[in-house]
């Protein structure tokens, strides 16, 4: 059965389909020609095509068995969701020998560095080296890292690494000059548009220009947005303009986002706390940062509250970028919008 999701039906199968990036497809297409692929370090912004060059990238080398000679990890899977993540994953079975997190006698860090092992030591199938790609990179803590820095050492003849990151300063400098560094940045609004364009053609959706203009503002360089947004759009709608993506914007505005601010606004530092640790249980720094653009844009506040609200949360997301702690980052957020609100 074809998906039914359309961002995996447009998933890209090969470079050319890949929006964008023209430097770093020129890069691979070039190493992979001189039989030369490094380990290599993906950065940039979430949804940015990070995966999909990477699924790309094995399709080239490997064809049909491509599936066979790459190995695909969550960093944040390990170090976020632990033990019960290992159970559910039949993957490690054999390595934990139990399916009950509570009879687990080793660390998740033990567990990390013996798949890693394990599928790095793991021959290829018709080819000089097999990949493993761990994305979410950012989410190691500084001793995996060095483990895996040795783990990739011990392996670099025949296996290539792949990290995937949203925050290159994580990773220790070690990591990052194992391999060749590639910035992922968000696709401009035309080839947002574009594609939005080629989808709903091939869709049979129909959808004025002002639609498509308005999904390309909503997405802000996100394809991955724009085209789950025009899916959404198309179950509901059978015409899509402007004001069809602006009532599904207000649809699905972020609600704890929201809640944040208003606590933040009214002076309630605790309540403000609070809701942070209930956003970073799902969403990372810079998703907060950015629903939190989108909310105080939507409430229409004077200009002059508006632009000091808008300074603050573009010194937290600089300071994100830069790897600075995320809870530390947005408790210091609520607390400057707190002395707005009582001067």
């Amino acid at each position: 059965m074809e998906p039914v999701i359309w961002t995996e039906k447009y998933r890209p199968k090969t470079l050319d389909e890949i929006v964008g990036h023209e430097d770093i497809k020129s890069n691979l297409l070039h190493l992979i020609e001189s039989n030369n692929l490094p380990h290599l370090v993906l950065y940039g912004e979430k949804n940015t095509g990070k995966r999909s060059t990477v699924l790309v990238l094995a399709r080239m080398l490997y064809g049909d068995m491509w599936e066979n000679n790459l190995a695909i990890f969550n960093a944040s899977d390990f170090f976020d969701q632990g033990k019960k993540y290992l159970v559910s994953d039949p993957r490690f079975t054999r390595i934990i020998g139990t399916d009950d997190p509570k009879k687990i006698r080793k660390s998740v860090i033990s567990v990390f560095k013996d798949v890693i092992n394990e599928y790095a030591g793991m021959a290829s199938i018709d080819a000089d080296f097999r990949m493993v790609f761990l994305d979410s990179a950012e989410a190691l803590s500084p001793d995996a890292q060095h483990a895996l820095r040795r783990i990739m050492e011990k392996y670099s003849a025949t296996c290539r690494f792949i990290l995937s990151t949203t925050h290159l300063p994580r990773l220790i400098p070690p990591l990052r000059s194992r391999g060749l560094n590639l910035f992922f940045d968000r696709a401009s609004s035309d080839a947002v548009a574009s594609q939005v364009r080629r989808i709903a053609e091939a869709e049979n959706v129909s959808i004025a220009d002002d639609g498509v203009q308005a999904i390309a503002y909503h997405a802000q360089g996100d394809l991955a947005c724009a085209i789950t947004t025009l899916q959404i759009a198309s179950m509901k709608h059978s015409r899509i303009d402007a004001n069809t993506i602006y009532e599904i914007d207000l649809e699905h505005t972020p609600k704890e986002a929201e809640q944040l601010l208003h606590a933040a606004m009214a002076g309630d530092f605790k309540a403000a706390r609070k809701q942070i640790d209930n956003l970073l249980m799902g969403e990372s720094g810079a998703d907060i940062t950015e629903q939190l653009r989108r909310v105080t844009e939507d409430k229409g506040f004077d200009s002059k509250l508006a632009a000091r609200l808008a300074i603050h949360l573009a010194e937290i997301d600089i300071n994100l970028i830069h790897g600075s702690n995320e809870r530390v980052q947005l408790e210091t957020w609520a607390s400057r919008v707190c002395a707005i609100m009582e001067n």
